[in-house]
């Protein structure tokens, strides 16, 4: 992990996940996010407290265990609150939520992990707790009450809501909850004047055009995908196969769940479009281009 000077108030460790911070006094930090796990929350304070600086509050984006994995930890060594918006919140505190909405049911072991599964922490409501020089505003589609933070250096940490080319090319998917929200939420990006933006998965970037275009172009082309496959009646798991096989990737029980939750909402969209529909044949739900 790498601290990073932003801004004159900004920062960021740079990591799997990015980490924000930003100084509200002399001594006094607000975190954006952290990390994957406890490991990661020891990480985070280490260099935070190698500073002499002490943690205030923890601002969580979103609920994924990959943002939330070091809440716990943190929140218990130093006794700061956590802030979120919205349904974040309670997933947050229940972070069981988060595997039994990816399949739909009672989660197996296989998705109890901590890719899926973070500990839990207590979580207030971030309207009218935030300190001076920090606004959020709202990010959703990747998950249900997605946000950003902008700080008073012109910085913005964007999450969730953009993927870096690398990732896109590799693995071509990536998790969206509503693909609806998620194309809004790139127009919106369009719009923001800053000096920096970070999102949680990428390098830093004073211009984010070229990451909205590919992750949007990216979208198009699989919706379009989708639509070639259901020229034929085809079952979602069918669906899902035949997308695995044609980008070349392997399947396990985190991408099952994640992957296979992503294309429900391809195919919730498609059909709210009048893209395709369903039918149900011998006791099978079918879909099928319009």
């Amino acid at each position: 992990m790498e601290l990073i000077k932003v801004g004159e108030k900004t920062y960021y460790i740079k990591n799997n996940t990015n980490i924000g911070i930003y100084k509200i006094d002399y001594q006094n930090v607000y975190i954006i996010d952290s990390g994957n796990d406890k490991e990661a929350g020891k990480k985070i304070l280490k260099i935070i407290n190698e500073q002499g600086w002490n943690v205030k509050g923890i601002i969580s984006t979103h609920s994924n265990a990959d943002h939330i994995g070091g809440n716990k930890l943190i929140q218990d060594r130093t006794s700061c609150d956590i802030f979120s918006y919205g349904i974040e919140k309670s997933f947050i505190e229940n972070p069981i939520l988060e595997p039994a909405f990816l399949y739909g049911g009672y989660p197996f072991d296989g998705i109890k992990n901590k890719f899926l599964l973070a500990k839990e922490s207590t979580v207030k409501n971030i309207d009218g707790n935030l300190p001076e020089g920090l606004e959020y505003f709202n990010l959703k589609g990747h998950f249900f009450d997605m946000i950003g933070i902008k700080t008073s250096d012109d910085v913005y940490f964007i999450a969730d809501s953009l993927f870096s080319e690398e990732t896109i090319t590799k693995y071509h998917l990536f998790f969206i909850y509503d693909v609806k929200e998620f194309l809004n939420t790139l127009e919106l990006l369009k719009d923001l004047k800053g000096k920096l933006y970070i999102p949680s998965h990428c390098e830093a970037v004073e211009d984010i055009s070229y990451l909205i275009e590919i992750n949007k172009n990216k979208v198009h082309e699989i919706m379009n995908k989708i639509c070639d496959i259901c020229k034929e009646e085809i079952t979602f798991e069918q669906i899902l196969k035949r997308v695995f096989d044609e980008y070349g990737l392997t399947i396990n029980a985190n991408q099952y769940v994640l992957i296979g939750s992503t294309l429900k909402s391809y195919l919730s969209y498609l059909c709210d479009e009048n893209k395709i529909t369903y039918e149900f044949k011998d006791n099978q739900m079918i879909w099928k281009k319009v």
